[in-house]
């Protein structure tokens, strides 16, 4: 495709890279089509989609030519029309690929700046195969450029936009994948220090699709052969570590003495958060409880941890802090201040042992110890580190296996999971028939205060 350039030259900025993409289409079915394994776009074309559409400039003396908003516009309308009437997979991933696969060069700002811009047009007017194309970048890049992504669209949705929140909800049905891999994202965006903590709508959606389809924050998995170990520069193939962080850490991160809360948010316009963390922690859970089958008819039951002991040895570590920080503010708060940390103990006590349980956690009581031995105590904590493993290897649930042709979900058919109120002990034999966490030690979920 070297040779077109001296053609693009000449034309305005919007038809040149109008005219590119059309070429690059042809160029890469051509690709496709012979059979060369991999299919890989050749430099030089990489080199005409910076020049022409991302608006490098190939000569550093040269002026950048530069859209006007209108252009910009219609070039995006261009491109989701691109996207949607090539019908082959293959042919619209290589493209993807092409225009929006990092480079490590000077291009990638403008890169991503029009990832975002196309991504969030996708979601708006629901273009479907770009949100695939984005599902599966999004599993290839850096996380830094993942959580750019990922801000961009809660930026679109979620803040500037009143109102906007139910398009950007609309995900879950119109590409599970894209779906799983925003939640990863943005729960690995917000670790909820004082400046990153999820906007409430934010919060809201992601609950809501995780207790319609539990299995939603699995598809990832389920979906990717795992050759081996995820590089450390990816998203985590599950978003189930950042979740668990989440549950653990909002219970001192939205405490409420003085009814003090965090910078963004204001205390008497919007609704308390902690009972949609507490909603999410059960939901946690109850995916956890799904692991031992999918695990097992994976053959990586024992074999592959879906819950890294590097992030428990990080969430202790923080937690650690964040109850030392609370600790100091109870002496010069009210009776009852401690609530909060003691709850946080009791979910990461539940997550540990639900996670060990499952196979998600491979790990020794032994190797627990010293990573929680500078928290404080408590009875439920000291009970996970000093009980048995009870694995939960016979827990039935049908196989789980994702299917783009379902009708009405995105996993195909499944048992519904067992429901059952707050106040019930976690362990009830009537709705999880498996042997208790701990033998003769059931505890109760704390679903908050």
């Amino acid at each position: 495709m070297g040779d077109i350039r001296q053609s693009l030259l000449p034309r305005d900025v919007l038809s040149a890279a109008k005219e590119l993409l059309y070429h690059l289409d042809i160029y890469i079915c051509n690709l496709v089509q012979s059979g060369r394994q991999p299919p890989q776009v050749d430099a030089k074309t990489l080199e005409l989609v910076e020049e022409f559409i991302l608006h490098a400039p190939k000569d550093r003396n040269a002026p950048a030519r530069k859209m006007s908003a209108l252009q910009e516009l219609q070039l995006l309308e261009i491109m989701c029309s691109c996207f949607q009437e090539q019908s082959r997979d293959t042919v619209r991933q290589l493209m993807f690929s092409a225009l929006f696969h990092i480079q490590g060069n000077q291009a990638d700002e403008s890169r991503m700046v029009l990832l975002g811009k196309l991504v969030s047009m996708a979601v708006a007017v629901g273009r479907v195969p770009i949100l695939e194309c984005a599902a599966t970048w999004l599993q290839r890049t850096h996380r830094v450029y993942c959580v750019r992504l990922a801000q961009v669209l809660v930026d679109d949705y979620c803040s500037m936009v009143p109102g906007s929140v139910p398009t950007l909800q609309n995900i879950h049905s119109m590409s599970p994948r894209f779906c799983c891999q925003f939640i990863t994202a943005v729960s690995t965006l917000y670790d909820l220090s004082s400046e990153l903590v999820p906007p409430l709508e934010l919060l809201q959606m992601i609950v809501s699709w995780i207790q319609e389809d539990p299995r939603l924050v699995l598809i990832t998995f389920l979906n990717t052969p795992l050759s081996g170990s995820q590089p450390i520069s990816s998203l985590d193939v599950t978003p189930l570590g950042s979740l668990v962080r989440w549950c653990v850490k909002a219970p001192l991160a939205y405490r409420n003495e003085k009814k003090q809360v965090l910078a963004n948010r204001s205390a008497d316009s919007e609704p308390d958060p902690r009972p949609l963390f507490s909603a999410l922690h059960l939901s946690v859970l109850q995916v956890f409880m799904l692991l031992p089958n999918v695990l097992n008819e994976k053959g990586l039951f024992g074999r592959l941890a879906l819950l890294q002991m590097e992030s428990v040895a990080a969430l202790t570590s923080d937690l650690s802090r964040l109850l030392d920080q609370a600790d100091k503010h109870a002496h010069t708060s009210a009776a009852g201040a401690q609530v909060p940390p003691q709850l946080a103990l009791d979910r990461l006590a539940q997550a540990l042992q639900v996670a060990m349980a499952s196979g998600a956690l491979l790990c020794s009581r032994e190797d627990l110890r010293p990573i929680c031995s500078r928290l404080p105590h408590n009875n439920l904590l000291q009970l996970v580190l000093s009980g048995p493993v009870m694995y939960y290897n016979n827990i039935h649930t049908p196989p789980l296996a994702y299917s783009p042709h379902a009708a009405h979900s995105p996993i195909a058919s499944h048992a519904p999971l067992p429901t059952r109120s707050p106040h019930t002990p976690l362990t009830s034999h009537a709705q999880y028939p498996a042997q208790p966490f701990m033998s003769g030690m059931p505890f109760a979920f704390r679903p908050g205060h």
